[in-house]
C-alpha cells in the first residue's frame, strides 16, 4: 500500500499541469532536430496549454465542471451526527510563527468552514488524513478556533482511506449520517467514496467557485489560476479512475450504498 501511494505521489505531479506540460515542452525541444514539424507542434501545444490553464476565465470553467454540489443545505444537516473534515491541500509540520504544525491555505479553508459548521450545528468533528495532516488539522482547530476534534484518523493516504477509516471510527459510535467537508472540486469523489463506505452524506463543499467581476484581468495569466486548474483537472480525471477501480473490484469498500443521493446542481 505504501509503495503504491509513493508511486502515485511521484507520478501524479509529473502528469498534471504545470509539470506535465513543461515535460511536454522539453520533449518538443528534444525532437527539434529529428522531427522539426512534430517538435514545433508539441512546443506550441505545451506553451498554449500553459497559457490557457493560467487564465482565470479558463480555470473558472474547469472548476465549474469539477464542482457537482451546491452549498450546504442546513435543513439536511439537522439530522447529521458528526462533521468529517478531509485532509489534503497542504500543511507545515512546523510553522515558526505558531511554534507548531499549521494548515496551509487549501486545508485551512476546509478547517475554517468546518469550524463554522460545527459552531452552527454543535456537531463533533472528525479529522482524517496522513499523520502530518491530522496533526496540523488538530493543532489549527485548537489554536485558531478553540475546537477539539472528537475523532482523529492519522492513517489515511487518500480519499478511499479517508472514507474507510472515518466510517470505522464513526460506526463504532453508532454514527452513519455525517456532514462531509472538503474542497468543492473534491466533493464529488469524496461523496462517492463515503457513500460506498456506508455513510449517509450531507455534502458541505468549501472554497466554492465565486463569480468574478468582469474585466480584462480574467484574461491575464496568474499562478493562482494555474493552481486551481490543476485541482480541477485532478478531480476530473480522478473520478473516472475511482469509478473504474470500484466497478472492477480492484478497490472497493466493504459497505453498501446506504445513502440517499444528495441533491445536485
Amino acid at each position: 500500500m505504501h509503495s503504491v501511494f509513493g508511486l502515485k505521489l511521484l507520478i501524479k505531479p509529473l502528469i498534471l499541469p504545470p509539470a506535465g506540460l513543461v515535460l511536454l515542452g522539453f520533449l518538443g525541444v528534444i525532437l527539434l532536430r529529428r522531427r522539426p514539424r512534430l517538435a514545433r507542434a508539441v512546443l506550441i501545444l505545451a506553451l498554449a496549454s500553459l497559457w490557457l490553464l493560467s487564465l482565470p476565465v479558463v480555470c473558472d470553467a474547469l472548476t465549474g465542471l469539477a464542482e457537482a454540489y451546491p452549498p450546504l443545505d442546513w435543513r439536511r444537516a439537522a439530522d447529521a451526527r458528526a462533521i468529517v473534515i478531509l485532509g489534503g491541500g497542504g500543511q507545515r509540520s512546523y510553522a515558526p510563527e505558531y511554534g507548531g504544525p499549521a494548515a496551509d491555505p487549501v486545508l485551512l479553508e476546509r478547517l475554517t468552514y468546518g469550524a463554522f459548521v460545527a459552531r452552527k450545528t454543535g456537531l463533533p468533528i472528525l479529522v482524517t488524513g496522513l499523520k502530518v495532516e491530522a496533526s496540523a488539522m488538530r493543532a489549527t482547530l485548537q489554536r485558531n478556533f478553540g475546537i477539539e476534534p472528537r475523532w482523529i484518523d492519522a492513517q489515511s493516504h487518500d480519499t478511499f482511506d479517508n472514507a474507510a477509516n472515518s466510517m470505522r471510527l464513526l460506526e463504532a459510535a453508532g454514527i452513519r449520517r455525517i456532514v462531509l467537508i472538503t474542497s468543492a472540486t473534491h466533493m464529488r469523489r469524496s461523496v462517492h467514496e463515503f457513500t460506498d463506505a456506508g455513510a449517509e452524506v450531507v455534502p458541505a463543499p468549501a472554497g466554492m467557485l465565486a463569480r468574478r467581476d468582469p474585466g480584462f484581468t480574467q484574461y491575464v495569466p496568474n499562478a493562482d489560476a494555474m493552481l486551481r486548474s490543476q485541482f480541477a483537472i485532478n478531480e476530473l480525471l480522478g473520478e473516472p479512475v475511482r469509478a473504474f477501480l470500484a466497478a472492477t473490484g480492484l478497490r472497493r469498500h466493504g459497505g453498501g450504498l446506504k445513502a440517499a443521493a444528495p441533491s445536485q446542481r
